[in-house]
């Protein structure tokens, strides 16, 4: 194995060359050895003492110090987003609600005749949906799931807004938050989410949350290579029928079952969500208002519900010193988090999924046995097809430039 010399006074030592890269990587990335150490599993004077050449390092251990430098390297290991939003305005003027406050040209918005939660219409644009009732007292409900608040994103980047602009008009509106979701996604797996769930059950999450549930230990999924594998953890705390509670998974997991994604190329391994209603959602907006610091507003709400501590026997748990590995989640030693955005244009994703994988084969047969016997069934077939105004409307939707459609 490849050394070089080191002096140090009259004595002189010879230190892994393997070490001395490493040292230079965690430094040039702004790593800290406090850290470090943490994910690694090992003291910081330990990890001091093999940066410095005093001990030998093990071919397990480089290969553990590796993995943990990994995870801390600055690259936004950690980024939040805004990932549900359900707001009612006090009005029926679904044009004013489109255009001045979404900045949505009326003409791009497809409409039904029926909607949801006990609404009578909805009017539609990709994944942003606008129920209508009219009743004034319920108003005008706005709906932007996950994929909703993606593509709402791209609008307000070409707008020139972000989300506190928009909140902000929300609150002149006199808008009635109903939900809010924050969500922390974690891409190197900072969270270990099957310990925290073990912390759970031994005492070891301090929480003013009056339960917890877990799912997915030991179930088993199948796989697309039609063998079983593990289904990836999730953990909430608090009841889902308060105010605020929590949900903690394993995303890369469900990225593999729904999209095929290998779980070691999940962009996701973890999402560490937030969820609030009605009050608490109102209070969250507020507070990114006054302080436009997303990372303040969920950190606060988290250290408020929870705790995740080290168990020492003898002790009072209260006592019981904060996990080392929680710390850096919750901020010690990391790096500020800023509200991400992580926009998607206007798609046709899910009608192309289904085409590909249930349609798709099918087709294909079809179109050999029209050519094997000189027919045209399948171009017929096609070229006749009827489409609907929502057929229309989608095809204006995916073929006009963002540009031209917001106001």
């Amino acid at each position: 194995m490849s050394h070089y010399t080191k002096k140090k006074g009259n004595k002189v030592t010879r230190m892994d060359i393997w070490v001395q890269e490493f040292r230079n990587e965690r430094q040039d990335n702004g790593v800290t050895q406090e850290a470090l150490a943490v994910y690694a599993g090992i003291s910081r004077e330990y990890l001091s003492r093999i940066e410095n050449g005093r001990v030998p390092v093990s071919e397990d251990l480089k290969e553990t110090l590796t993995e943990a430098l990994k995870k801390l390297k600055p690259d936004a290991p950690l980024f939040l987003l805004i990932d549900y939003v359900r707001v009612r305005f006090r009005t029926t003027d679904i044009r004013h609600i489109v255009e001045d406050l979404l900045q949505i040209k009326m003409q791009y918005m497809g409409h039904e005749d029926y909607g949801f939660y006990s609404y009578s219409e909805h009017y539609y644009h990709g994944d942003i949906f606008l129920m209508v009732s009219p009743d004034e007292d319920k108003g005008i409900l706005l709906e932007l799931k996950g994929k909703g608040c993606r593509q709402f994103e791209s609008y307000l980047l070409a707008q020139g807004r972000d989300w506190y602009n928009f909140f902000h008009e929300c609150i002149l509106e006199d808008a009635v938050m109903k939900r809010l979701d924050l969500a922390i996604n974690d891409r190197v797996g900072l969270l270990d989410i099957p310990e925290l769930i073990q912390k759970c059950i031994t005492g070891e999450c301090i929480s003013i949350c009056k339960g917890f549930e877990d799912y997915g230990s030991g179930a088993l999924i199948p796989t697309r290579e039609q063998h079983k594998v593990e289904m990836g953890k999730t953990l909430y705390l608090g009841s889902k029928q308060s105010e605020v509670y929590f949900c903690i998974y394993e995303k890369a997991f469900e990225q593999y079952v729904k999209n095929g994604i290998p779980i070691e190329d999940a962009d996701i391994k973890n999402r560490f969500e937030i969820r609030l209603k009605n009050e608490r959602a109102f209070q969250a907006m507020y507070d990114l208002l006054a302080y436009r610091d997303a990372e303040r507003t969920a950190f606060a709400i988290i250290n408020r519900y929870m705790c995740f501590v080290d168990a020492v026997p003898g002790k009072d748990r209260y006592d019981w010193k904060e996990n080392a590995k929680w710390l850096y989640f919750i901020g010690e030693h990391r790096e500020r988090l800023r509200l991400t955005t992580s926009p998607k244009e206007k798609t046709v994703d899910d009608a192309y999924k289904w085409l590909h994988h249930q349609v798709s084969p099918t087709l294909k047969t079809m179109m050999e046995i029209d050519r094997l016997n000189g027919t045209k069934i399948i171009e017929n077939m096609v070229e006749g097809a009827k489409l609907s105004e929502k057929h229309q409307k989608t095809i204006k939707q995916q073929t006009t430039s963002i540009d031209d459609m917001i106001i």
